[in-house]
């Protein structure tokens, strides 16, 4: 089976039970001790954590989390603020839409929910900047709940361990979403751990680049292992490239706005990177994305908008959302 060929939805009750006990008990004795995932975290704890960790390693998340909990340990408190301190807070973490959508996400819950994360995965997805993924990994990893979660770990360990092949698709695929569920435990608290213990799994042992098939707690019921570890045949993976690229621009820019006390001119905006077109058009990505708010004179800040509870007057920003 080629890397191209979609994964079989039909998997057997007896052979996903043989994965589900040793992933579990591996997970039970290596899962590293993360701060979203102890008691104390909380239902915020986890979604802000998972807002965070798409596309962003845990060594570069866990100093930016700590921060976080500590100055927003509620959603109401971070709705209370104006979007630009999401931005600011988020630091260098990159793909800093994530913080404007954490900010919708709690003005929404503050509005909508009395401040509480919600419990069900319908009002998890309806929430602004919540995707299936997120919405299940919330209900699964905060409330114990039975969902197929499917970020690229996960999509990774699938693919070798039953389809057979050394990468996913590029994009998750309506027969991979078969798939996980055919291999989801009936049990919720089963279901919620094999969820974490799948993922942690793909991150540790069945890495990208080197899986370390030695350590793998399945590795003798491995599809992909029992082949041969053929080479990916599919569509090429697909690399992020950043040097020189308008991320790195708009890297440049944000980061003058989060140190600034204020306002900034035009004229130190284009300090920051020598070719002019392609600066401009970060720039402008920039506001269009609603990171960055144009001013009068030149002027560039981070969003202010109307933080939730704040009375608004005919003049007032918008609230982001």
């Amino acid at each position: 089976m080629t890397a191209s060929t979609s994964p079989s939805p039909e998997t057997s009750p007896d052979a996903s039970h043989a994965l589900h006990s040793p992933v579990i008990a591996w997970f039970e004795e290596h899962a590293r001790d993360l701060p979203w995932r102890r008691p104390e975290a909380g239902p915020w704890g986890v979604m802000v954590s998972e807002f965070m960790l798409q596309q962003t390693p845990v060594s570069r998340v866990l100093p930016v989390y700590e921060q976080w909990l500590a100055r927003w340990p509620r959603p109401a408190d971070l709705a209370a603020e104006a979007p630009g301190e999401a931005v600011r807070a988020w630091g260098r973490l990159g793909y800093p839409r994530r913080a404007l959508r954490l900010h919708g996400a709690a003005v929404a819950i503050t509005e909508r929910h009395a401040g509480d994360v919600p419990r069900e995965h319908a009002q998890l997805l309806a929430l602004p900047g919540i995707g299936e993924y997120t919405a299940a990994a919330v209900a699964s990893f905060a409330y114990g709940q039975r969902h197929a979660v499917l970020d690229t770990n996960v999509r990774r360990v699938f693919a070798r361990t039953t389809t057979g092949v050394e990468y996913p698709p590029n994009a998750t695929t309506a027969a991979e979403r078969r798939l996980a569920r055919a291999l989801l435990p009936d049990d919720e608290a089963t279901a919620a751990r094999w969820a974490a213990a799948s993922m942690e799994l793909g991150a540790l042992v069945c890495t990208a680049k080197s899986p370390d098939c030695a350590r793998c707690p399945v590795a003798g019921l491995c599809a992909w292992r029992l082949a041969g570890k053929p080479a990916h045949d599919g569509p090429p993976r697909r690399g992020q490239t950043y040097a020189g690229t308008d991320r790195q621009v708009r890297g440049k820019l944000l980061a003058v706005l989060r140190d600034a006390v204020g306002p900034v001119p035009q004229a130190v905006l284009d300090t920051v990177w020598d070719e002019p077109v392609q600066r401009a058009r970060a720039l402008d990505g920039l506001v269009s994305d609603g990171l960055v708010e144009p001013l009068a004179a030149g002027l560039y800040r981070l969003p202010q908008g109307t933080p939730t509870g704040t009375p608004t007057s005919p003049s007032a920003s918008t609230p982001a959302s």
